[in-house]
């Protein structure tokens, strides 16, 4: 089996790191005449290995890709590394909070429009 070049790798590696999309990246490296197998052993080289993990695909707006890419690097996180942080989180918080038994929405609105409630504030 073939090895991916080491100089290719650290190139897209660094690529990357400098905000280069995968497309900027290949692209350039195909027009300098470096041979497609090669170009895509690399890319292949990169690859996360995921093991029994599921990949999301999600959309958002450039202004919370920025943020999250700041967060990101505050963190010391790709920016892959700091969305699993987020979703990880979010579901830990979630389903320790879910032991409280929050309010039912029909009760608090009983609350809010109840003519005791209405009594003590016109006093």
């Amino acid at each position: 089996m073939k090895m991916a070049n080491k100089h290719l790798i650290d190139f897209i590696r660094e690529s990357r790191m400098r905000g280069f999309d995968d497309y900027e990246i290949r692209r350039p490296l195909l027009e300098a005449g470096w041979p497609h197998d090669e170009v895509e052993l690399a890319f292949t080289a990169l690859k996360p290995k995921l093991t029994h993990k599921h990949r999301i695909c999600t959309y958002v707006d450039a202004d919370v890709l920025e943020a999250l890419e700041k967060r990101a690097k505050r963190n010391k996180f790709t920016l892959d590394e700091q969305i699993s942080d987020i979703l990880r989180r979010s579901v830990v918080n979630s389903s320790s909070q879910s032991s409280l038994k929050p309010e039912k929405l029909d009760d608090s609105l009983v609350g809010v429009f109840s003519r005791r409630t209405r009594k003590t504030i016109r006093k």
